[in-house]
């Protein structure tokens, strides 16, 4: 295998530069809705499935431990953001889904993410396009 070159190097940099503008926008915008940006992506998550998931989907799609995402579905209940829902053929599993104020602030800050994400398109394509093949 060919040896690293400075161009390929400054490409992943950009790449990871762009990236975390994007997160640490997105970041901040869960923050100002009085959200972690866990909080945050577990309702994008739960809105963006096809059935309310399960919490072992939800740790999957997350990346979090099981008992990680149970933690964050307790402080997002307590926030009246979700529901959490036996299931009646296994009562071992409950689906998570979200309530109508979940809903609304989850509109609120994807909106803005849409926003930030159309502005910061053109950054993002050229830095992908940086990186050799």
């Amino acid at each position: 295998m060919p040896p690293l070159t400075d161009r390929e190097y400054r490409a992943l940099a950009e790449l990871r530069h762009q990236l975390r503008r994007f997160l640490a926008f997105s970041e901040a915008r869960a923050r100002e809705g009085r959200l972690e940006p866990q909080q945050h992506q577990l309702l994008l998550a739960v809105r963006a499935a096809e059935q309310p998931p399960t919490i072992t989907a939800l740790a999957e799609r997350l990346v979090l431990a099981h008992h990680s995402v149970v933690g964050l579905i307790d402080r997002l209940e307590r926030k009246k953001l979700v529901a959490r829902e036996r299931s009646p053929l296994d009562r071992r599993q409950a689906r998570v889904s979200l309530t109508a104020l979940g809903r609304r602030l989850l509109e609120r800050l994807t909106l803005a993410h849409r926003d930030e994400l159309r502005r910061a398109a053109p950054a993002l394509i050229t830095a992908l396009k940086g990186i050799p093949r």
